[in-house]
């Protein structure tokens, strides 16, 4: 995404790829090359050869959308290789047979799994459906309302950006990033922060992720899902804390002082913004106390109770 916002798009196509070669959710990603190319496209159509920009947006795209896809493509195509074509049985320690037979996964010895015989061979879905139980509203259950609610705040942190900006810009969002306002375009500089109009493409992104998220995956991931994969987690809680915390714009005025004992009394500050909210913690707004206990929470009773193996991601 940085390579990308420096203009170096074939840079970050071969990051993304990589990316794609990872996780298979990297296929995403393809949405800020074709949208960066798209934004090309239409600030040059007036002037230059409009035939010529469209053929070099379909190029670059399909260019695009290949190199994400290969990766996930190429390795489709290697499982089956390994589980569904004659004489692709490998001989198998004893150990890991042994363990697949307590875990119950299937190994390469010959006989052909379901998906084999796909009109589309996915390994990928197969797994998803068979072993991890993924799938549309599958988790939709009584039982999960715990993981539903450890999966809120970040749920409702993605929600309330994309309405924040929505609201704020709406022909941008209506005309998918390619426009703004004429009353935002007579402005010599855009909006700075998280309102800027490059921000669109980010919160397209993320609001796709929840949403797939939501609907089709084990909720409770969705912390962590969002966390690694879109800055909108971080950027929002930023921008509500400059926007709505009178004592961070204080403390970026008022020069430094070392925390020592001839302190103002009752008050602390600090070189980083973060610390001084913390150490004038009872005169922070609701908000920003809500979202520093939030990340703060989460940050302690995941290191407790990850690394101890207990449900909690």
């Amino acid at each position: 995404m940085g390579q990308l916002e420096r203009g170096r798009s074939w840079t970050s196509g071969l990051l993304f790829a990589l990316a794609t070669g990872v996780r298979s959710n990297g296929l995403v990603s393809v949405g800020f090359l074709v949208h960066s190319q798209c934004q090309g496209f239409f600030s040059s159509l007036m002037a230059l050869n409009p035939l010529k920009q469209l053929l070099k947006l379909m190029g670059s795209t399909f260019l695009s959308v290949f190199a994400l896809g290969l990766p996930f493509v190429l390795f489709q195509y290697y499982a089956y290789t390994q589980f569904c074509l004659p004489g692709s049985a490998h001989p198998i320690p004893k150990p890991l047979l042994q363990l697949a037979v307590d875990k119950g996964y299937r190994i390469a010895d010959g006989n052909k799994p379901p998906w084999c015989s796909w009109e589309l061979p996915l390994i990928y879905s197969y797994i998803q459906d068979n072993y991890w139980n993924v799938g549309f509203l599958r988790y939709y259950e009584f039982k999960q309302v715990p993981n539903f609610l450890l999966a809120a705040p970040v749920a409702i942190l993605v929600i309330w950006a994309t309405w924040t900006y929505v609201t704020t810009h709406p022909w941008l969002c209506l005309t998918l990033g390619m426009r703004r306002s004429k009353k935002s375009e007579t402005l010599e500089k855009p909006e700075p922060g998280f309102l800027s109009p490059q921000v669109f493409v980010y919160l397209v992104h993320a609001a796709v992720l929840l949403l797939f998220g939501g609907l089709c995956m084990h909720v409770q991931v969705l912390t962590r899902f969002l966390g690694s994969s879109t800055p909108i987690v971080y950027w929002f809680p930023a921008h509500l804390l400059q926007d709505q915390e009178p004592l961070l714009r204080s403390l970026e005025t008022m020069p430094w002082t070392p925390l020592a004992g001839d302190s103002p009394p009752g008050q602390k500050v600090s070189r980083n913004s973060i610390m001084g909210l913390l150490y004038n913690w009872k005169t922070c707004s609701l908000v920003t106390r809500c979202i520093l206990g939030y990340f703060l929470t989460y940050w302690l009773l995941g290191l407790l109770l990850h690394c101890n193996f207990l449900p909690w991601t």
